[in-house]
């Protein structure tokens, strides 16, 4: 392991690590292979600021750091007291899904330790990957009373020629039954950094800029029930974002948004993935630095495959019969669970849910069902509502689906991103593992590692999903360019319940998808619960050996390749399951394309079936195929899957 070499040891030599920095203003880290460095600025007036480049490229010029609290401001006149010794962390950890199951990193850390000038102490906390960089805020005094978090300063002041694509977030209490903001809206290409989001409430993460060769994912990890959500918003300086807090309305009514505690306190980590393409896709920042799993046994914690009936027949679909009928799509494919979504209290009943979980049970399928995080936060009509609200409530209703054997619950429509409805959100997680329940959140904030921390959050929505397709002709016309994007943004760190996989038709609304590409999604987005949006019917008329690759989805990757693309272009990806090999690819623009994969890495010759697009609109075809070098004809907006099996 390389680990800073000669320029640290000439570093130490010149007393970076002396316990006295009175006399210096820069201070250097780099990471282990000595490729990424961030170098500490402390100004004339005592502001922080940072420099990033990336084999000698500058991409961040004078980032700010410190923020502000209510009893003391560290925006200005700090002092350095002491840089402790540079030290090498590896993490190493588990997950039950996800792009990998094992995990593990290699950190350089390094702490600086200043003071304000009343004399408050504030830790800077850096940490630097061979695949990205991270900072955080430490507060270590001890305190009596409450503080508030009034603003960080924190912000990434990007070098000239950087572009970004960028998500914004929706406006406050807007939108249907004012259910946003959600995480749902449209990614932009090309933007400049510093350009304010058309919707005027910054943008959300992940945050993905380009300079060059060089791609910057930018993120936040290990969002505790003490802070709350962030994103970005344009900075007062040329090409620079800053951290911006939530709106006031993104919070219970007369409640705060704010982080309010009392000390000690640490902020969530501010991170940014730095590479190539293959760097970004392959990087596992997000729960890398996200806090490790709580206490207790998640080996009962199951991943799988799910049916799901209101995705293409909605709010009708939610009966006895309906519902039963799914249960038996998900035995005959194989999958784990059937999802039961909104009022199915007043479509089904209380008193026969009982029942129809026994049958799912006898099915060998675990049943999910719907909730609605209710509070005063959005108006809709969708039943249950306010049973999770409430500690009393919750644990209630929970141990009675504990008792009648459901498997997980899905909640949805959240407040934003205020301090109070993130700790709703730890204790929501931390509550339905007491009684064996698995959570998928829907009409939510971006997850930020959670899956790491609380082992049975398997999934969440935070996506522009399938749903939204069969909403709106627009949405469909843009999902070709939209699911390419979510590959390089949205599912680089963090489940994604995007619900995919039409083959069928969406009724009123023209799909512009071709059906391999809809079958290469569930390939290439990973959820810890994948809910497929094909109907038992639909499923029936596809060919045998597509409805069989759907039947083996993994719900586990051990090992992930980049083989080529460009965001909301095309993408290509090879996944490592127990079996064997997939490959998938989707076209995100609505001409043809031949894309060169080199598969050498599968091994010499080894077959493969390719399933992809038939010459006619709507219809399959396959072949078998060798591993090594491949070339693959793409339709427009079209896709295909490759299997090497592995036995």
């Amino acid at each position: 392991m390389k680990i800073l070499n000669g320029f640290i040891a000439g570093l130490m030599l010149a007393g970076l690590f002396s316990s006295c920095n009175s006399s210096r203003s820069s201070w250097l880290v780099e990471s282990p292979d000595g490729a990424l460095a961030v170098e500490l600025h402390l100004s004339a007036s005592g502001e922080l600021f940072y420099d990033v480049a990336y084999g000698g490229e500058p991409l961040i010029e004078a980032g700010r750091m410190g923020l502000e609290r209510s009893d003391a401001n560290f925006s200005d006149h700090l002092q350095m007291l002491e840089v402790l010794p540079l030290e090498v962390l590896e993490e190493s950890y588990q997950l039950h899904a996800g792009k990998y199951l094992d995990y593990k990193q290699v950190f350089n850390q390094q702490v600086f330790r200043l003071k304000n000038s009343d004399g408050a102490l504030l830790e800077l906390e850096l940490r630097l990957a061979d695949d990205g960089l991270a900072y955080r805020y430490r507060f270590p005094e001890a305190g009596t009373e409450e503080v508030e978090i009034l603003q960080e300063l924190s912000s990434y002041r990007f070098s000239a020629g950087t572009k970004g694509f960028l998500s914004p977030l929706a406006v406050p209490k807007s939108g249907w039954e004012a259910t946003n903001p959600s995480y749902e809206e449209n990614y932009y290409t090309d933007v400049v950094p510093g350009t304010p989001s058309p919707l005027g409430y910054g943008w959300v993460y992940p945050a993905l800029f380009q300079k060059g060769d060089l791609w910057m994912l930018v993120a936040e990890s290990d969002l505790h029930r003490a802070y709350c959500g962030t994103r970005l918003v344009p900075g007062e300086r040329e090409l620079e974002y800053r951290l911006g807090f939530p709106d006031e309305r993104e919070t219970f009514t007369n409640s705060y948004v704010n982080p309010r505690t009392v000390l000690p306190l640490t902020t969530p980590w501010r991170l940014m993935a730095v590479g190539d393409l293959a760097t970004i896709l392959t990087s596992s920042l997000g729960t890398d630095l996200a806090a490790p799993a709580v206490e207790g046994d998640f080996s009962w914690v199951k991943p799988g495959r799910a049916s799901w009936s209101w995705i293409m027949l909605k709010d009708e679909s939610i009966t006895w019969d309906v519902q039963k009928a799914y249960i038996d799509f998900a035995a005959d494919m194989g999958w784990e669970y059937c999802l039961v979504d909104v009022s199915w209290d007043r479509m089904i009943g209380r008193d026969r849910m009982g029942a129809l979980s026994a049958y799912a049970q006898s099915k060998g399928i675990g049943l999910i069902l719907w909730y609605n995080s209710a509070g005063d936060w959005n108006t809709t009509p969708y039943t249950p509502r306010d049973r999770m609200l409430t500690r009393e409530s919750r644990r209630a209703e929970m141990a009675w689906l504990q008792e009648i054997g459901v498997k997980g619950i899905k909640v949805d429509f959240f407040g934003g991103d205020g301090q109070p409805v993130i700790a709703y959100y730890h204790d929501l997680f931390r509550d339905a593992a007491d009684f064996g329940l698995t959570v998928n959140t829907h009409g939510t904030t971006l997850p930020r590692g959670w899956q790491r921390t609380y082992p049975n959050f398997l999934t969440n929505e935070a996506v522009k999903g399938m749903e939204f397709i069969t909403f709106e002709q627009e949405n469909a016309d843009q999902a070709p360019f939209h699911n390419v994007m979510q590959v390089f943004t949205r599912n680089v760190f963090d489940p994604m319940d995007y619900t995919p996989m039409n083959f069928s038709g969406l009724g009123h609304v023209e799909r512009k998808t071709t059906v391999a590409h809809e079958l290469a999604l569930p390939f290439l987005f990973t959820s810890g619960i994948q809910h497929l949006a094909e109907t038992p019917q639909g499923m029936q008329a596809v060919p045998a050996y597509v409805r069989e690759l759907v039947k083996q989805l993994p719900v586990g990757w051990t090992d992930l390749r980049f083989l080529g693309g460009y965001p909301g272009k095309d993408v290509v990806l090879a996944r490592k399951a127990d079996d064997g090999w997939y490959v998938a690819g989707i076209n995100g623009e609505a001409e043809a394309k031949t894309m060169e994969l080199d598969l050498t890495f599968i091994g010499d010759s080894v077959e493969g079936l390719w399933v992809g697009d038939g010459e006619a609109w709507g219809t399959f075809s396959s072949t078998t195929v060798q591993s090594g070098l491949l070339e693959v004809e793409l339709q427009p907006n079209g896709g295909f899957v490759l299997y090497f099996s592995g036995e």
